[in-house]
């Protein structure tokens, strides 16, 4: 697997991950959600310059102009509800992807802090062939998106695999280096010091589905 740390460099990408876990800026939702939005745009242009290109001629007023453009078509798809903010945030950029969606959630079965990972819901385009960008703001045990990624790689084989996360843990990128393919790509905009005992990223930021949608039951 690939790992792309983005936010190694300063940028104003720190900016918007230091008001996403300060908490007397997220508990504002709409400003939450627009800084993950914003992330997720810095996050798709650095992702953007990984993937091949084609030569294209386009017609200007005033003659040809010789460029590029992206060569397969891209496939955007989130792990609800969580990933919501940060899938607008890459569907600015690239406006002309297809969309999928996938719910995955953890199930205490004993209530406790034992779980299982529930995927359930599956509304999502063909991938074959194409750039799939796997969207999840939280990497903390891993075990939600490689769920994801089995249940939709079983089916179609995609061209490439990228997944883009906000905040990582260093167990939770172990976890995808022993499950995922080796030509995945993870692309982390921050990575943390660990899990706590109850599997939540330490420092973190809280629940990020709950910061931006409000409490569930």
């Amino acid at each position: 697997m690939h790992i792309h740390y983005i936010s190694e460099q300063n940028s104003i990408l720190n900016h918007f991950l230091a008001q996403i876990r300060d908490v007397n800026i997220q508990k504002d939702s709409m400003r939450f959600r627009k800084n993950i939005e914003r992330i997720g745009e810095i996050m798709a242009y650095e992702l953007s310059k990984t993937l091949d290109y084609k030569k294209i001629d386009v017609q200007t007023p005033l003659g040809i102009k010789h460029t590029t453009t992206i060569a397969e078509p891209v496939v955007l798809c989130s792990i609800l509800r969580a990933g919501l903010a940060l899938h607008q945030g890459f569907m600015n950029f690239f406006d002309n992807a297809e969309n999928g969606f996938v719910s995955a959630y953890r199930h205490h079965y004993n209530n406790d802090d034992k779980f299982e990972i529930l995927v359930e819901y599956q509304a999502a385009p063909s991938f074959e062939g194409k750039n799939l960008i796997l969207i999840d703001p939280m990497l903390a045990t891993g075990q939600s998106l490689v769920a994801v990624l089995h249940k939709l790689h079983l089916e179609q084989k995609p061209k490439e695999i990228h997944i883009a996360v906000v905040i990582a843990t260093p167990e939770g990128i172990q976890y995808l280096e022993e499950n995922v393919p080796e030509n995945c790509h993870l692309w982390v905009a921050a990575l943390d010091d660990k899990l706590n005992e109850h599997n939540y990223i330490v420092p973190g930021l809280g629940d990020a589905g709950d910061l931006a949608y409000g409490i569930k039951l």
